[in-house]
């Protein structure tokens, strides 16, 4: 499966759940590649921190920051169970041929209307790539939520309205997870971390009971 994490908007964590959906998926024996299509190289410099402390390898990362993802993605599908798409922000070309290769497309959100409303754009170029891939499936994931906010809860009965919905699974706002990003970790290999690496864990549970999409070969 080619999991892609878009949103236009910057600074809602899609380099962090790349990494820890593409880190638990590892940890359950599965092979991954995390592909960083962000300019930025955020996910990339994670991994270069990784080897700095010494720490082995759990998935391979390969920068492709270039409109031809839709080409090379299903390549490298074929040889791993998953692919991890870290999107770019607001960079048309890219982020058009990000949906095109994905099966599955994730836009992590923060419990903010200002989110909901930054989503619109990302909305109407899901409704383009489905003109070519009619059977793409994507979710909104609510994420850096402060616990029990009636922000929350409110955004969240929001965007069960919407199409694409919401997922059930949400990620806190949590020190673990900048802690861990500080030293090429992921939250399930610190110490203290069991609620962040639970809610990863449940999140990757939700995405597998999703429908699968077939490609067209």
């Amino acid at each position: 499966m080619i999991v892609a994490l878009l949103n236009q908007k910057g600074g809602v964590g899609k380099t962090t759940l790349a990494l820890h959906l593409a880190g638990e998926w590892a940890g359950r024996g599965q092979r991954v590649t995390l592909v960083d299509a962000d300019p930025q190289g955020s996910a990339l410099d994670w991994s270069e921190q990784r080897g700095h402390e010494g720490l082995p390898r759990v998935f391979g990362v390969i920068g492709l920051a270039r409109d031809t993802l839709h080409r090379e993605a299903p390549e490298l599908s074929q040889q791993a169970d998953h692919v991890v798409i870290d999107g770019p922000p607001r960079v048309a070309g890219l982020m058009r041929s990000a949906l095109l290769a994905a099966d599955l497309v994730l836009i992590p959100v923060q419990p903010s209307p200002f989110d909901g409303w930054a989503s619109a754009e990302m909305l109407s170029l899901i409704a383009e790539a489905r003109i070519y891939r009619p059977d793409l499936l994507s979710r909104f994931v609510l994420n850096r939520c402060a616990a029990r906010t009636i922000l929350g809860r409110e955004t969240a009965a929001a965007l069960a309205d919407h199409d694409p919905p919401v997922l059930v699974s949400r990620i806190g706002q949590r020190v673990a997870f900048a802690s861990a990003a500080q030293t090429g970790r992921l939250v399930h290999e610190l110490d203290g971390a069991t609620a962040a690496a639970n809610e990863i864990a449940a999140l990757i549970d939700e995405i597998e009971r999703l429908p699968r999409t077939r490609r067209a070969s």
